[in-house]
């Protein structure tokens, strides 16, 4: 297999939160952020993509439909979870319907702390994402275990 980093196609999926996360991942997109000229590519597509980003908490009615994009996605891939509602349910945590952050119903590889979320970090978070790509299909990849957080910069 060649280089799977070089080009890395991302799906954003919005599981439930206030949109300040979603904001800034289409940031990461704009001339200032550009982070197309890294290679990455956004698409709408799970059976394209690469990388799972994925901002907000999981609720009752999204569950589903977060492990059917995780399941359609072709090896190796990767999660990122942005923000602090991703991470661990947010402000949101209590409130009846939120299961809490997005290892509660798939895998996750990379977590992005913040509320929202810096343009920068989320880059630096898809990068650090890529390199587990790459020892995923390389075949050399460990596991964090879960709840250790892979701290990216804020």
């Amino acid at each position: 297999m060649s280089d799977v980093t070089r080009s890395p196609w991302v799906l954003h999926y919005d599981a439930s939160s206030c949109n300040g996360c979603d904001i800034e991942v289409l940031a990461c997109l704009t001339p200032v952020y550009d982070a197309e000229r890294l290679g990455i590519i956004n698409t709408g597509n799970p059976k394209h993509a690469d990388v799972l980003l994925i901002t907000g908490g999981v609720n009752a009615q999204n569950t589903t439909v977060v492990q059917n994009l995780y399941e359609q996605m072709l090896e190796p891939k990767v999660v990122v979870a942005i923000g602090a509602c991703a991470l661990s349910g947010g402000i949101f945590a209590k409130c009846y319907n939120i299961r809490g952050g997005v290892d509660t119903v798939i895998p996750v590889d990379i977590y992005v702390p913040g509320c929202a979320a810096r343009p920068q970090a989320i880059i630096t978070g898809i990068l650090q994402g890529l390199e587990v790509l790459k020892a995923k299909a390389a075949g050399t990849h460990v596991a964090l275990p879960k709840g250790v957080i892979e701290k990216v910069c804020q």
